[in-house]
C-alpha cells in the first residue's frame, strides 16, 4: 500500500515537471514567433494551451484523490499543498506565453517589434526559457540551493524590463503610442512569467524546509 502511495506522489511530481516543460516550450516558440512574425508558429503555440490545461486539471484531480484517501501528513502534505499552488503558477506561465503568441497573430503580417527592441526581447525570451528550465530541475530534484538561484535570473529579467521602459518613454521614441503599448504588454508578460518561476522555486523550498518566507527564493 505504501509503495503504491509513494509511486503516486512520484508521478505527481513528474507531472509538475512535464507541465513546466510545456510552459518552457511555449515560451520558446512564442518568442521565436514574436521575433520572426511567424504566424504558423504562433498558432502552434496557442494550440498548446489545451495540453497544459488538461494536465493541470488531471493533476488537481489526482492530488485531491490522494488527499481524500491517504490523509498525508508532514512532508507528504507539503508536497500536496505546494503542488496545488505550483500547478496554478505553471498554468499561468503557459498562459503568458500564449498571450505573446496571440499578439503576434493579432498584428500579423506586421512585425510587433520595432528594430530597437528586438535584441531586448530576444534576451528576455532566453532568460525566461532558462528560468523555466531551472524551475523544472528544481521540481525534479527539490534542490533548495538551485531554487534560491532563480532569484538572480529574475533580477536579470527585471533589468531587461526596465530597459524597455526607458526606450519607449524616451522623447526620441519614433514609433508612437500603439507600438509602446504593445511593447509594454509584452514586457509585462515576460516579467510575470519570470515571477512565476520564482514562485515555483519558493514553493519547492517550502516543501523541503517547511518554511515559506518572501525571501525564500
Amino acid at each position: 500500500m505504501r509503495e503504491n502511495y509513494n509511486s503516486r506522489l512520484d508521478a505527481l511530481s513528474a507531472d509538475l515537471a512535464e507541465m513546466c516543460t510545456l510552459a518552457e516550450d511555449a515560451m520558446a516558440s512564442a518568442t521565436k514567433a514574436l521575433l520572426t512574425a511567424d504566424l504558423g508558429l504562433a498558432e502552434t503555440t496557442i494550440s498548446s494551451k489545451e495540453q497544459i490545461d488538461v494536465l493541470a486539471a488531471q493533476w488537481e484531480q489526482d492530488a485531491f484523490s490522494v488527499l481524500a484517501l491517504q490523509s498525508p501528513v508532514a512532508l507528504d502534505l507539503r508536497i500536496m499543498v505546494s503542488g496545488i499552488h505550483i500547478v496554478a503558477d505553471l498554468q499561468r506561465m503557459g498562459g503568458l506565453a500564449i498571450h505573446i503568441a496571440e499578439l503576434v497573430r493579432r498584428r500579423h503580417p506586421a512585425h510587433v517589434l520595432p528594430d530597437e527592441v528586438e535584441a531586448v526581447f530576444a534576451d528576455m525570451g532566453r532568460v525566461a526559457v532558462e528560468q523555466a528550465d531551472a524551475a523544472r530541475e528544481v521540481l525534479l530534484t527539490r534542490d533548495a540551493d538551485l531554487a534560491k538561484q532563480l532569484r538572480v535570473k529574475d533580477e536579470a529579467m527585471d533589468d531587461l524590463h526596465r530597459s524597455l521602459f526607458e526606450l519607449t518613454s524616451a522623447p526620441e521614441w519614433p514609433h508612437g503610442v500603439p507600438a509602446a503599448v504593445d511593447i509594454t504588454l509584452l514586457g509585462r508578460f515576460y516579467e510575470r512569467f519570470s515571477d512565476h518561476t520564482v514562485e515555483v522555486a519558493r514553493r519547492v523550498n517550502f516543501l523541503v524546509t517547511g518554511e515559506l518566507r518572501p525571501d525564500d527564493a
